[in-house]
């Protein structure tokens, strides 16, 4: 039995960045370091990040975006605002940015809001309680007895592991109808001083909101893009290696320079084995929804995968148009393959903190 997707929908804030003006704003937070502050337009250049939407960006007089949630920097231990004052952005920002993707999957799905009996939220860059679910329900119309799930702290393949929760739904009651929103705003976790680790999240990460709308597929009906099975694997002394964790100024992100070589060497084992369950081989797949983790991930996959250069195509133009917006982004891959009639079938794939890797089989 499938989750067939029947609407995807996608939300970035009003206002991007050009990645060569956020470098030059990065400086400011690099206090007493002008030499590796020279180095940021270079680093800034090589993450292939073109533009990046940000709830904290403000029109400025002479027509450029700029914020003024950061203050500079003016000492060396500077680390900028709390993680309070960063959750009640998130509080501010979150909701609208989930509704918008919300309604777009909504009405693509042609589900009236009342319908839906399950909401899963995906977020792994902000929380409170009551907190977007709440909000969805009394915003979009939602039944106050809809079902709800968290789905949080688990990094960029939190849609993968919502995907999971939304089959098990519908598995349970093949009247389900579900509604699974990722919103992520990574700007609210920029991080002060020199870090390379931390320098590269500041570097790709940014804001943006994705959502689906789910049923299950009857067993007489077929149906484009449903997911058909999902898996995980937990690749071996990995622990250290990507991290994700609350500090007193933000969260804080583990990024170790091994990522794409642990990759290279045990995706492709991990990855024939399980298509193996599934009939499949990876010369069997048509299409590839790659979570576009950084330019380092993209090639990595492909090479341990050894994937023709269209195969990451559209993961590549969603770093280089939108940034890395965690969960949301490989919903934002999925969304562009499926608008653009991509063969199937298709394995998504995520990477998060473990280091774990979570795939999806769309079929």
């Amino acid at each position: 039995m499938s989750l067939s997707i029947c609407g995807l929908g996608t939300a970035t804030p009003d206002l991007s960045i050009e990645q060569e003006d956020a470098a030059e704003i990065a400086k400011s937070f690099v206090y007493g370091d002008e030499e590796n502050a020279q180095l940021l337009p270079k680093l800034y250049r090589l993450s292939l990040v073109r533009r990046r939407g940000s709830v904290l960006l403000e029109e400025s007089k002479d027509g450029g975006p700029r914020q003024s949630f950061y203050p500079a920097a003016t000492a060396v231990g500077d680390r900028g605002p709390t993680t309070e004052a960063r959750m009640q952005r998130f509080t501010a920002e979150a909701l609208p940015l989930a509704l918008a993707a919300s309604r777009r999957a909504l009405g693509q799905a042609d589900i009236a809001a009342n319908e839906i009996t399950h909401l899963i939220i995906v977020s792994c860059t902000g929380f409170e309680a009551p907190g977007v679910d709440i909000g969805m329900i009394r915003q979009l119309g939602l039944s106050p007895s809809v079902a709800r799930l968290q789905v949080g702290f688990m990094g960029c393949h939190g849609a993968i592991n919502g995907m999971r929760a939304a089959q098990a739904f519908v598995e349970a009651d093949a009247d389900a109808r579900v509604l699974l929103c990722c919103v992520e705003l990574c700007s609210l976790h920029y991080f002060y001083g020199w870090d390379p680790e931390k320098i590269v999240a500041n570097a790709l990460f940014a804001d943006g909101a994705a959502a689906l709308v789910a049923r299950q597929t009857p067993d007489d009906e077929s149906a484009d893009w449903s997911v058909a099975a999902t898996d995980s694997f937990l690749l071996p002394d990995t622990e250290d290696d990507m991290g994700w964790r609350i500090g007193d100024y933000g969260f804080e992100m583990t990024l170790s320079a091994r990522v794409p070589s642990l990759l290279d060497e045990h995706l492709r084992p991990w990855l024939v084995g399980w298509l193996k369950t599934q009939g499949l081989t990876i010369d069997g797949l048509k299409s590839w929804a790659i979570h576009p983790g950084g330019p380092r991930i993209i090639r990595s996959v492909s090479r341990a995968l050894e994937l023709p250069p269209e195969a990451t195509r559209v993961s590549n133009s969603v770093l280089t148009e939108h940034g890395n917006m965690s969960s949301a982004t490989v919903l934002f891959v999925i969304e562009q393959l499926q608008r653009t009639a991509a063969e199937l079938p298709c394995v998504s794939m995520a990477f998060g903190p473990g280091l774990i890797v979570e795939a999806a089989l769309l079929r």
